[in-house]
């Protein structure tokens, strides 16, 4: 690929009179495993390696995966490393939005057996902190679905429908991020205080010359700040 390129560049600079103000710079480098490393950094997911990425028809992408922590094959119950592989196993973790299109995520792990005897597990399969086990959504997912609705969006189903999962798995994202939240101790009252409240029914009063109907005004205050009825005496009085 590289001498192919190297070819042509030779070739142009060989009419340099006929080219000079058309090219100016002719400078190619192509390094084999750029496009795996540079894909690989921009989705992100500590754990995970892009092996390809294929457009689909109808615009989405999906993002074939696969296990890069040597961490994932440890047993989940006794913290052994496994070096048996049983089987293997095809997850599509939801991952947050990339621009319009979706992006699928499709992860092939794999499932080793658990060679520790006292272990009771017998087998089982990859799972990173980013993916835990049987996770359907990545933690950074749930981590932003749940500030996305306690900050910008107006409800749970809001934020379920921006990021394209249930409502149950985007409220549960919200309790947990509330949760620290609701835990810590309230703190201390300084003013207390109540808003937004009336004393009796609402008067209506219509103007003879428009004929417009609007509230009256409310009954003026005592010295104490007590209200006073409409015969001007203060509430709970004998008159």
């Amino acid at each position: 690929m590289t001498s192919v390129i190297m070819a042509v560049v030779k070739a142009v600079h060989g009419h340099e009179g006929e080219v000079a103000r058309l090219v100016k710079v002719t400078h190619v480098e192509y390094v084999e495993g750029d496009v795996e490393r540079g894909a690989t950094l921009l989705l992100g997911i500590e754990g995970l390696a892009v092996e390809r990425v294929v457009l689909q028809d109808c615009g989405s992408r999906v993002a074939h995966v696969s296990t890069a922590d040597e961490a994932a094959a440890a047993c989940p119950s006794c913290g052994v490393i496994s070096t048996s592989v049983k089987g293997h196993a095809i997850t599509a973790p939801q991952d947050i939005p990339y621009g319009q299109a979706p992006v699928q995520l499709v992860w092939r792990k794999r499932r080793w057996r658990s060679r520790e005897q006292a272990c009771p597990r017998g087998s089982f399969t990859e799972s990173l902190p980013a993916v835990p086990a049987r996770a359907r959504v990545t933690t950074r997912l749930r981590r932003e679905c749940g500030a996305g609705i306690a900050d910008r969006f107006s409800c749970v189903l809001t934020g379920a429908q921006h990021y394209r999962i249930s409502w149950p798995v985007a409220h549960r994202a919200y309790t947990a991020h509330v949760e620290k939240a609701l835990a810590a101790p309230l703190p201390r009252v300084c003013v207390l205080g109540i808003d937004e409240t009336r004393r009796g029914k609402i008067r209506w009063d219509q103007d003879l010359v428009t004929g417009r109907t609007s509230t009256a005004a409310p009954p003026p205050k005592s010295p104490n700040g007590c209200w006073h009825n409409r015969i001007g005496g203060a509430p709970g009085s004998r008159m």
